[in-house]
């Protein structure tokens, strides 16, 4: 018997990778090639939330919880672009 689990996926994956995308300008000194690590730092801060449609998360959250959510990814990928970026420089001073 074979089963399909390609529906389901980690909630924060989308929004992560967006900010990570909206906040790159601000970062000069990390590349394109170096975004996927910012991307996995900041997810590897917030845990999985695994879903298989964003509706269904959307319609358990109440405001509260989402704006929280929110707040969480945000100060998560702030806190993986400064990660990295500093480890980027220490690799530079080499």
């Amino acid at each position: 018997m074979t089963f399909d689990f390609s529906s389901v996926h980690n909630h924060y994956e989308r929004p992560v990778f967006d900010a990570v995308t909206r906040l790159a300008p601000g970062y000069p000194y990390i590349d394109a090639d170096i975004l996927p690590d910012v991307a996995c730092v900041a997810l590897n801060r917030l845990g999985a939330r695994y879903i298989r449609h964003s509706v269904d998360l959307a319609f358990y959250l109440t405001e509260k919880e989402r704006l929280a959510m929110e707040q969480t990814i945000s100060e998560a990928v702030t806190f993986a672009f400064e990660f990295v970026q500093a480890r980027v420089a220490m690799r530079a001073r080499r």
